[in-house]
């Protein structure tokens, strides 16, 4: 078994700040999963398929990011592989470890029905894929990355990743990372490195001081420097993506 880079989501998962915003896509069922949809401003070739955190592509934090990615010139799709079963819609005395035991397996299990039909929507030629996987869609990305299914991939601090993940790794990534992070810590860090630096991939870090497990999403916004780095977060994925997606 290959060893654990990035372990499974952890008590921090399941807290965080909820952001205020009305967001503007909409849900629409694409092969069997309801997905959030954001359109561009304009037409566009270029998508980002979002690979949500345990809190769901249907959470209000991840919706106002799918939109500032389409706002950015991306088709964004979010696939609620949690089938309406996500964080926000626990109760309070939810079994989290189980939940997290018993959900990985359908999530993986319906994924690719759904990347099928969004080739079936979207297109299979001349479109630019883009993937980006929140904590819990880490390794949905990974394998994207690996089997030419996108052009580019972005993690922000990942879950469920192994060294065989990166051993395997074919295209561009970016990891967003948090300086403190239970499931991704630093030697975890500085060993996927080692593992694309001898592989000579094409990776970068943001590693980001003063934040944790969970930045990128649920921040609390009234912190100057948690905001900073979650908006700097996405505006490095889209940097990133734009260098691919041309």
């Amino acid at each position: 078994m290959s060893p654990t880079l990035a372990s499974a989501p952890g008590s921090c998962c399941f807290s965080g700040v909820k952001h205020t915003g009305t967001p503007v896509g909409r849900v629409e069922d694409l092969g069997g999963i309801p997905t959030y949809i954001s359109d561009p401003p304009v037409p566009t070739q270029k998508v980002i398929l979002f690979l949500a955190d345990v809190w769901g592509p249907l959470f209000v934090n991840n919706k106002l990011i799918q939109d500032y990615f389409a706002s950015c010139g991306y088709i964004v799709l979010g696939p609620d592989y949690f089938f309406g079963d996500s964080v926000p819609n626990h109760l309070p005395d939810r079994d989290r470890q189980a939940w997290i035991d018993n959900s990985r397996k359908p999530a993986i299990d319906a994924f690719p029905a759904w990347l099928d039909a969004v080739k079936g929507k979207y297109g299979r030629e001349n479109i630019k894929y883009c993937a980006v996987g929140y904590c819990f869609g880490a390794s949905f990305v990974m394998d994207l990355c690996s089997d030419g299914s996108v052009v580019a991939g972005a993690l922000a601090h990942p879950a469920f990743l192994d060294e065989s993940h990166f051993e395997k790794l074919d295209g561009p990534l970016l990891l967003s990372c948090a300086e403190e992070d239970h499931t991704f810590p630093l030697a975890s860090r500085r060993r996927a490195e080692d593992i694309m630096v001898a592989r000579k991939c094409t990776y970068y870090f943001q590693v980001f001081s003063g934040v944790k497990h969970g930045f990128a999403v649920r921040c609390d916004p009234a912190i100057d420097m948690q905001r900073w780095a979650k908006e700097e977060s996405a505006k490095g994925i889209v940097s990133w993506f734009d260098r691919f997606a041309v």
